[in-house]
């Protein structure tokens, strides 16, 4: 099911006003730093019909991503190329301001940035998905389920479709003299090639005070946020600028620093989840 968010979350004017309050001070409701991520847990394998998937806990804020491997024709200008599809799902249970429906620009945005940070980056060896030369590819979709809605989505999102895909084993296959494929998914061939990873940092502006991860709460007062995907080799794969509120180019600047940073402890906490003995 999709849903579709209807009215926002208020915060009540005299707790936006401590937030805000204690922002200037540099300061947090929630005693974290202007630049640390709420706690994080990470659990690789979650769909076990899956062929890969993570359930991410950012704070309260919990998101699943699961990886589904489908044959399929390659798309006609990238014949010996694999293809991506991501799509996003927010469930009634995770926000009371969710509606069962279609999906709306929320939900489409989200899976938009996370399919862009993914294929701007190359994160994803595409050459390695061709099975039969211009004629059949594994299709990787990347279906991402929002839980539990307690702030930064996006951020939670990225991080589990970046674990799931870490995560993903190919399924055997075996072709015919006349090209056809067959699929045996109860054999696997080896990992998902992976030739970068990429993570995004959501940097939010309230105050002239920049941070990260803003929780529910947070994202209700500040007045603009920037998404930042970096990858592991520290590039950029993509910045996108939410709400009504200016930013310099100061602090464009300066939240392009902090997600340059940050990134490396949200890669790192990612690369030693997937690592852990079973």
């Amino acid at each position: 099911m999709s849903v579709t968010p209807s009215a926002e979350i208020t915060v009540p004017k005299l707790r936006s006003a401590t937030i805000l309050s204690m922002l200037k001070k540099g300061l947090r409701a929630s005693g974290r730093g202007l630049t640390e991520f709420r706690p994080i847990e990470i659990v690789p394998g979650y769909v076990p019909n899956a062929d890969g998937s993570a359930l991410v806990r950012l704070g309260n804020t919990v998101v699943v991503a699961g990886v589904k491997l489908e044959v399929g024709s390659p798309y006609p200008d990238t014949p010996n190329e694999g293809a991506l599809v991501v799509s996003a799902e927010f469930m009634p249970t995770a926000s009371p301001t969710f509606e069962p429906g279609p999906p709306d620009e929320n939900a489409i945005e989200l899976a938009r940035v996370i399919d862009r940070s993914l294929r701007e980056i190359k994160a994803i060896d595409m050459e390695k998905l061709v099975i039969v030369p211009g004629r059949r590819v594994w299709v990787v979709y990347v279906d991402i389920y929002v839980l539990d809605h307690d702030g930064n989505l996006v951020d939670a999102s990225s991080i589990a479709a970046l674990a799931a895909l870490m995560d993903t084993k190919l399924p055997k296959v075996e072709v015919d003299e006349l090209g056809n494929v067959k699929v045996d998914r109860s054999s696997r061939s080896g990992p998902l090639q992976l030739r970068h990873k990429v993570v995004t940092v959501s940097v939010a502006k309230a105050e002239n005070v920049l941070f990260v991860d803003p929780d529910i709460e947070e994202e209700r007062v500040c007045e603009t946020k920037l998404v930042i995907a970096v990858s592991d080799d520290g590039r950029i794969a993509g910045i996108q600028k939410s709400g009504l509120g200016a930013l310099s180019v100061e602090e464009v600047m300066k939240a392009t620093e902090i997600a340059l940073n940050v990134s490396k402890d949200l890669l790192a906490i990612v690369e030693k989840s997937l690592t852990k003995p079973t």
